[in-house]
C-alpha cells in the first residue's frame, strides 16, 4: 500500500529485549502510515537481540530502533 502511495521515510520502533533476547511489548513510536508501522513491527517481533548485561548478569533492556523505507529510484 505504502508503494502504490509514494510513501517513504522513517518508522521508530520502542520495544524491551528481556534477558533471553526476545523482544516484547514492541510499539511505534513515529510512524509513517501507508502499512510501513505494521511492517516495522511485523520485523522487529521477528529479530533476535543479545540482552544487555550489568556487571556480567543479563538484565532487560529498552531500545528504540528507527527503520527506513524508501521507494526505489
Amino acid at each position: 500500500m505504502a508503494i502504490r502511495a509514494g510513501i517513504e521515510g522513517r518508522v521508530v520502533t520502542q520495544f524491551i529485549i528481556d534477558k533471553k533476547g526476545v523482544v516484547i511489548e514492541p510499539r511505534v513510536i513515529s510512524g509513517i502510515g501507508g502499512g510501513a508501522d505494521e511492517e516495522a513491527l511485523r520485523v522487529t517481533n521477528l529479530a533476535k537481540f543479545r540482552p544487555g548485561s550489568n556487571q556480567g548478569i543479563a538484565v532487560c533492556t529498552q531500545y528504540a530502533l528507527p527503520i527506513s523505507f524508501s521507494l526505489p529510484d
